[in-house]
């Protein structure tokens, strides 16, 4: 067998965004939140489905979805695998504009209910900061939290560095699909335990792709490529820059900038 890159938005959408991923995106959500959440997610609704076979234009790497938890209680989750120009405020804007949109005018504020926005990258955000998993939520310097209605749950595969024997929790085994699925052809030995990772592989088996969807995931992977090759075309022309003007400094802060870029896995238009 061989299984789709969970980490290109196609892919993502397909496993965790069609009409028959629900039990997958409950066993990832449960997992990620369920350590810090009272109560358990129990309904999901994709508000964002994945619509085969064709994805125009390759730009939106972000799914949303809306659930509910035990007591009725919803949150409206984004998830995203890719790096985008401005992604930081998009995920802050739509995080805002769905807790302020839960009313309208006139309605009694009581009703807002939790948002959280989750976003995963195959590229490091916060270096200094060695968790996994990051959480944010409106603070005063000292640390107060002012609210626990509105948080930013961000997870950097790049930091999960576990090799499959060493997995012992749900979480670790989802971290270790994502960013390893596509280097398997068969589904682990400790992944067969758990329906909702069995599933996920069935979904990003190859063999069960039309040829259209086959297409489309080798155009986003190209397309990847393509933009990695840009950074380091750039790389290169900001050195000879940096070489042909004889300025050390400027070379030293051109080769540190687009370095960085490259660490970042920030996309060049």
């Amino acid at each position: 067998m061989h299984f789709l890159n969970p980490k290109t938005d196609f892919a993502f959408k397909k496993i965790f965004g069609s009409a028959d991923s629900t039990d997958i995106l409950l066993s990832f959500l449960n997992a990620l939140l369920g350590l810090k959440r009272r109560y358990q997610l129990v309904d999901i609704q994709i508000l964002d489905p994945y619509l085969a076979p064709k994805i125009k234009g390759m730009k939106d790497t972000y799914l949303d979805v809306r659930a509910k938890d035990e007591q009725d209680r919803s949150s409206l989750i984004e998830m995203q695998v890719l790096n985008v120009a401005g992604f930081e405020k998009r995920i802050l804007y739509n995080a805002c504009k769905a807790y302020a949109g839960q009313i309208k005018k006139g309605e009694d504020y009581r009703l807002l209910t939790d948002v959280i926005a989750i976003t995963i990258t195959d590229f490091f955000m916060f270096k200094e900061l060695p968790g996994i998993v990051n959480k944010f939520k409106l603070a005063a310097d000292s640390g107060h939290v002012f609210s626990e209605e509105l948080e930013l749950l961000f997870a950097e595969l790049p930091k999960f560095t576990l090799e499959e024997p060493q997995l012992s929790n749900t979480l670790e085994r989802w971290f270790y699909f994502l960013k390893h699925a596509s280097d398997l052809t068969v589904i682990p030995k400790s992944f067969e335990a758990e329906p909702a990772l069995v599933h996920a592989f069935e979904i990003a088996n190859k063999a069960s792709l039309s040829p259209e969807e086959l297409d489309d995931q080798e155009r986003r992977e190209i397309f990847i490529q393509d933009q990695r090759g840009a950074i380091e075309f750039a790389l290169d022309r900001g050195l000879e820059k940096g070489r042909e003007e004889g300025d050390h400094d400027a070379r030293i802060s051109i080769a540190t900038a687009l370095f960085d870029i490259i660490d970042d896995g920030t996309e060049i238009a």
